[in-house]
Order: structure tokens, then C-alpha cells, then sequence
């Protein structure tokens, strides 16, 4: 398993792409998915990694660094695994290397919208100590939408 900084507009990161947003527009209707473009995810305040497994690139996750009035955290964005690639832990393996990456910048917090008809990611997300909260940034009170976020330790 190498996990590597990827280029959101190289023809495998497309690929896996594509197949995310297929993912999600078959749970969610368009006003219910927020997901960051390729563009957004070659912004020099996001960090966009993938997982490979041999030649095939097997998931892939982003972090936003975002920093409001409250403060800076990291917004977890893009988190994918290709169906015959997954419960092998590579969405754990992203998601702790994207907080590796937020404590590296001193930034405390990570935060996460995902839909409610992902029961793996939430399990996911709360055994990986994630609370759920209310909206955040420019989210709006979606019932389709679970917002989460955690205290990352130094």
C-alpha cells in the first residue's frame, strides 16, 4: 500500500473520481452533494492523496484548510474507495493520514459532512473518534447531510 499526493487531473485520479460522483449522485439529489471539483483540489490550501495498491490507484481522500473566525481546521473532503478495494482499511489509512498532515500544521480540528445513507462511513468516522455536530462553514441544516468533527491530539 503506498499512499502518495495526487494530481486531481491525472487520468487515474479522474477515473476514481468519476466514479465517486457516480457514487454519490445515485444516494443524493445535486443539492444535497458537496463535493470539491478537480480545480479545488489542486488549490495550494488542499492536500489530495491517494492509495495504491500495486498500479491501480485504490482510493482517495482530500483536506481543505479553512480558516474562519474561529479559527483554522481541515475540512475532509473525497474520501473514496473503489467497491472491490474496500474493508481492506484504506479509508482509515487516508483519513489518519490526512490528520497526520493537520497536526504537521499545528491545526487542531477536523471536520466532515457525509450523507446519511453511507452507514460505513459514519461507522468509520465515529470509531475513528469523530462527534457529530451542527452545520459548519457555508453548510446548511440538510436532512440528508451528518456533520462530524474531531480534536486532533498534538
Amino acid at each position: 500500500m503506498q499512499i502518495e499526493p495526487l494530481d486531481p487531473h491525472s487520468p487515474a485520479a479522474r477515473s476514481l473520481l468519476a466514479q465517486s460522483d457516480a457514487y454519490m449522485a445515485a444516494l443524493y439529489p445535486g443539492e444535497s452533494n458537496h463535493l470539491l471539483d478537480p480545480q479545488a483540489l489542486a488549490q495550494p490550501q488542499v492536500r489530495f492523496i491517494g492509495v495504491w495498491l500495486a498500479e491501480w490507484l485504490a482510493g482517495c481522500a482530500a483536506v481543505k484548510v479553512v480558516d474562519d473566525a474561529d479559527g483554522p481546521y481541515g475540512e475532509i473532503k473525497r474520501v473514496f474507495v473503489q467497491p472491490h478495494f474496500r474493508g481492506r482499511g484504506i479509508s482509515k489509512v487516508l483519513m489518519e493520514e490526512l490528520e497526520s498532515h493537520l497536526r504537521a500544521r499545528g491545526i487542531g480540528l477536523a471536520r466532515l459532512e457525509t450523507g446519511v445513507h453511507q452507514p460505513e462511513a459514519l461507522k468509520l468516522y465515529e470509531r475513528l473518534g469523530y462527534d457529530r455536530r451542527a452545520p459548519f462553514g457555508d453548510y446548511t441544516d440538510d436532512p440528508l447531510s451528518v456533520f462530524m468533527e474531531k480534536r486532533l491530539s498534538a
